[in-house]
């Protein structure tokens, strides 16, 4: 109808965030919502600490005036935060980029490494969608390859067969997630020594959104891999999901890169001050992770025994399960299943033929596996 939008796009499906009440079921009003679709924290910020951040906003920020566009403290305080993490003195702020959310940073190493037709991009399915959804909306060719069924382990030989053949344009970038999201698994050590193995004109992108859960990172091989960049967030344990803050952690050429391509003032002040926050009260904001990693056991241990399903370990703040595979059409079941939960006030996100769901407060899980386990008892598998 608009003659003048790029005809490709016609093909392509945005990213659809958590629906919330708004499609499906109707979720009625007296019902509690239990938000469970979105990785998100189920932990708001302490009172105590909201008062802080809110003088902290009076004092610092004029509203009249842009962003500090530096980040110069930061990108420090979180080049300190990853060193003690990674055990490792080798960061420091020439290797962070900051952005609005870990996609405005993916968004950039694209333009930067694959555009006018000069690479490809490598991802293992299933993954986070975000990936392929603006490599093509940037017109990037997407090579996709599979996981095992057994562990979601990449597909490593279909992986480095991607590799060898593709060209005009080659693969230029391969995103991995660590763990991947839906699955929650971890990367493996034959999978990070195949990422050690490829050359150093293809740059590896390895996403710990869920490191603070997984206490798995790679940021002490950085120095020693140019190739390398790490994306993080602040949006899952530090929950600022609200703030959209993510960062990237690269070698300095690359940071270089990312910064020429970037917006200005991409990251407004409030989210700054925020994310600067939560630096500096860093041990308070992720002490919730031991009580989230316990109630994620006991999700897992509560739902495990059910003969209707079939649920992996995880590294991350989320589980990942599917219907058992001598359950016939599984697909429509596993949409009827998720708009019945929904129904009741239960809102998880059905993904890659299975259902992943967030790690939420004590009370939400049990109402949680009160309604699937009903829900499960009462149909026929």
């Amino acid at each position: 109808m608009l003659n003048f939008i790029r005809s490709d796009l016609a093909q392509l499906t945005a990213y659809q965030p958590h629906p919330g009440g708004t499609s499906g079921e109707p979720v009625k009003s007296d019902i509690t919502i239990d938000r469970l679709d979105s990785n998100e924290s189920p932990f708001d910020l302490p009172s105590e600490l909201k008062e802080k951040l809110a003088w902290n906003y009076q004092q610092i920020i004029e509203n009249n005036r842009y962003p500090d566009g530096s980040y110069v403290a930061l990108k420090n305080a979180i080049a300190q935060y990853v060193n003690e993490s990674a055990q490792t003195t080798e960061i420091n702020l020439n290797n962070i980029s900051v952005g609005n959310g870990s996609d405005e940073l993916i968004r950039s190493v694209l333009i930067a490494t694959c555009l006018k037709g000069e690479g490809a991009v490598l991802i293992a399915n299933p993954t986070f969608s975000m990936y392929g959804i603006i490599a093509q909306t940037l017109g990037i060719p997407v090579v996709t390859v599979g996981r095992s069924e057994t562990d979601f382990a990449i597909d490593l030989s279909a992986a480095q067969e991607a590799i060898n053949q593709t060209q005009n344009p080659p693969i230029r970038l391969v995103f991995v997630v660590h763990p991947n999201s839906p699955t929650a698994n971890a990367l493996t050590a034959k999978e990070l020594d195949w990422l050690r193995s490829l050359p150093e004109n293809i740059l590896v992108v390895i996403d710990e959104a869920y490191f603070e859960f997984s206490q798995t990172t790679v940021a002490n091989e950085l120095a020693k891999r140019p190739n390398w960049m790490i994306l993080r967030t602040f949006s899952k344990a530090f929950r600022l999901a609200a703030h959209r803050v993510g960062y990237a952690i690269a070698h300095p050429q690359l940071i270089t890169a990312l910064e020429k391509v970037r917006l200005p003032y991409n990251l407004p002040s409030f989210s700054q001050a925020a994310a600067l926050f939560a630096m500096n009260y860093r041990q308070e904001l992720l002490a919730t992770i031991p009580q989230i990693l316990a109630e994620r056991e006991q999700l897992i241990n509560s739902l495990s025994g059910h003969p209707a399903l079939k649920i992996w370990p995880s590294a991350a703040n989320f589980i990942y399960l599917r219907l058992a595979p001598t359950n016939s059409d599984r697909t429509a079941k596993l949409t009827a299943l998720t708009q019945k939960l929904k129904s009741q006030g239960t809102l998880i996100r059905q993904i890659s033929g299975g259902l992943r769901i967030t790690i939420g407060t004590p009370e939400e899980n049990q109402r949680s596996i009160q309604r699937l386990k009903t829900t499960l008892d009462t149909w026929e598998f």
